[in-house]
């Protein structure tokens, strides 16, 4: 062999080693590693290697249509946007190893919105446009991946969550399933005016649980059950010969077909009914049973509930607690989302909650007193979990300071009982004392607006840190009129207090989001702790926080983080992209921590939000850096906006 020809050998050899090298590294990240060999070649032979030295502009919107796509190899990619509410400049996003850009310029043709840069000495591949669009041609898993971007790698999380519910309940039956779907037959109906005999007589033909009775133009007017009929049948005097208008539930609750299954269980569990009728442009168009909703999904919600409600004795409704831990098992197995599980778990534990005090005033005995059973936090915000404890308080009507005295040491005994009985089904004591049988938290209407004033105009950093959790006030049982009052009266008094804003704002920042600038994340050092992370505190705290700041200063009466995330998008207050940037990163992050309690409860571990981010797999580990890097920009907004 020749010099020449050996020479020639040799740069083959190395540039196929240099091919084989970037195709093992591409394959360690999605979604390379789901690439047909073929065209991943294709596409690191059809890359080259760029260097950018640190603060090197790699892209710009004047740049123009983007003409290439980049993955990067080694470093750190930061995107800067100008400031929308101030001048300068924001970090908007940052892209690491194995991470590619900028999908959406490339394919809407158009220049990038965002100037990224090389925030250290990076190398990335850089593919040209006519390669990148005849790779989107030839793969069709880059295709989808190119389309959907981070959704995408959501979605691939929700697959592998779906396909371990196939493997354990052998069906990917799913929540959001559309109700008219399910309703697969006709529904049966009558008019008013049909004998309640011949009603019945049809619904034992047609082998349904319900019979609609309509109007003329087929608008339901009322329904009737078989729960109906054995309160007829108990009745010694019913006459089953008279209209079925006399014994029917009227105005009975409706849905759209196009309403979740979700929806309709939710609407049966609060309102505790077998029957959701499907009512399109005003005509009734199907029933959904319980039957209907949960044989085929294996997750019977309604049931449960029922079953909490009906508890005859404390024992039995702590015993339901692993019937619960097993719902949510169920769901998580089915993809539901964080967001349906802490709303299920918060619908649930009211239930338990409400029972739990009725259970206790048959005890005891009525105190002669109407009162409301208040709750904060996370029950206030609906956004439990399986791990929490009790925050709760009482609220009572009373004319004068000697009378809430004296109505304080009738309900005190009462609220004591609850609160243990409350720990027995799982809802522990309150370490802090945040519970209705402490005096202080049992108080009338005027006396809790009174506390509330001083915690807005006597606010210091110290008792905002212990403060900040009642401001998510919500009643579950009892007359809500009085805690609508407290509401409003506090919405009126932030408002007009910017120093207290500023203070809340203050309070909002200190829980800082666990990335640092150049690492993945930040971990604890040292102790029990070492090398984890506290995903509530860290991660959602700051959506929390800076969530029940901007909807107290802006008059939002929600209390749901999500909720309040929405109407503050509504009212401008937050821009749109930002808004589905922050519900997306806390529904991840949420998601992440039911799934680790999940884990710990089949393993009878102790409840923890502390979590090692080196056992998720990559594909998780990113999302969760994003949604971290989401929550600073929550926070560098407050900061801007309060000047702190």
């Amino acid at each position: 062999m020749s010099k020449a020809d050996a020479f020639t050998q040799a740069g083959k050899t190395a540039v196929l080693q240099n091919i084989h090298g970037t195709m093992q590294f591409l394959q360690k990240f999605p979604p390379f590693n789901q690439m047909e060999n073929a065209h991943l070649a294709y596409l690191v032979e059809q890359c080259q290697l760029r260097f950018y030295a640190t603060d090197e502009s790699i892209i710009k919107p004047g740049d123009g249509p983007v003409e290439h796509f980049y993955i990067v190899k080694q470093g750190r990619v930061v995107g800067e946007r100008p400031h929308s509410a101030k001048g300068g400049t924001e970090t908007t996003f940052e892209i690491t190893t194995g991470e590619c850009f900028p999908l959406a310029a490339l394919l809407g043709e158009r220049a990038t919105r965002t100037e990224h840069l090389a925030a250290e000495d990076t190398f990335c591949l850089q593919l040209n446009k006519q390669a990148f669009i005849k790779l989107f041609a030839l793969s069709s898993t880059f295709r989808d991946f190119a389309l959907r971007g981070v959704s995408s790698l959501l979605e691939q999380v929700n697959q592998q969550v779906k396909q371990k519910a196939v493997e354990t309940l052998g069906t990917q039956y799913s929540l959001n399933t559309r109700l008219g779907e399910l309703a697969m037959r006709h529904p049966v109906t009558c008019s008013p005016e049909t004998p309640l005999r011949e009603a019945v007589k049809l619904m034992d033909e047609q082998q349904v649980g319900s019979i609609v009775i309509v109007d003329e133009d087929k608008a339901p007017l009322g329904i009737f059950t078989l729960r109906d009929l054995r309160q007829v049948v108990a009745d010694v005097g019913a006459d089953f010969g008279q209209a079925i208008q006399h014994s029917m539930i009227q105005a009975p609750f409706y849905l759209s077909p196009d309403a979740s299954a979700f929806d309709a269980a939710i609407a049966m569990t609060e309102r505790h009914i077998a029957h959701v009728c499907l009512v399109k442009d005003q005509r009734l168009c199907g029933v959904v049973s319980e039957r209907d909703l949960f044989s085929l999904q294996r997750v019977d919600l309604v049931h449960l509930a029922r079953t909490i409600r009906n508890a005859p004795r404390i024992d039995s409704l702590s015993n339901l607690r692993g019937d619960i831990v097993q719902l949510v098992d169920r769901m998580l197995a089915h993809g539901a989302s964080s967001t349906q599980i802490t709303q299920i778990i918060t619908l649930l534990n009211d239930h338990m909650v409400c029972r739990v005090i009725e259970l206790t005033l048959e005890e005891k005995g009525d105190p002669g007193v109407a009162f409301s059973w208040l709750c904060f936090g996370s029950e206030g915000r609906r956004e439990q979990t399986l791990y929490t404890d009790q925050d709760n308080g009482i609220l009572f009507e009373a004319k004068d300071a000697a009378e809430a005295a004296e109505i304080r040491g009738r309900l005190l005994p009462i609220a004591e009982r609850i609160n243990q009985s409350l720990a027995l089904c799982g809802f522990a004591l309150c370490k802090g004392g945040i519970m209705a049988g402490n005096p202080e938290l049992c108080l009338s209407r005027v006396e809790w607006a009174r506390r509330f004033g001083a915690f807005i105009r006597e606010a210091t950093p110290e008792n905002l840190l212990s403060s900040s959790i009642y401001f998510d006030l919500r009643v579950v049982w009892g007359d809500e009129s009085g805690g609508d009052q407290l509401r409003q009266s506090i919405l009126a008094q932030v408002a007009d207090n910017k120093l207290f804003q500023r203070m809340m704002a203050d309070n909002a920042l200190r829980q800082r989001p666990p990335v640092g600038r150049f690492r993945d994340f930040v971990v604890a050092r040292k102790g029990s702790e070492k090398d984890t992370l506290d995903l509530k505190t860290q991660g959602l705290t700051p959506f929390v926080d800076g969530a029940r700041l901007l909807a107290l200063a802006n008059g939002i009466p929600a209390n749901n983080t999500l909720e309040r995330l929405r109407q503050l998008v509504a009212k401008d207050v937050i821009d749109p992209l930002d808004g589905a940037a922050y519900e997306e990163a806390y529904h991840f992050i949420q998601q992440t921590r039911m799934q680790q309690h999940q884990q710990q409860s089949r393993q009878n571990l102790p409840y923890s939000n502390r979590i090692d981010p080196e056992v998720l797999n990559h594909l998780d580990r990113r999302i969760l850096r994003e949604s971290f890097r989401q929550a600073q920009r929550l926070q560098s907004s407050l900061t801007l906006r309060y000047q702190l």
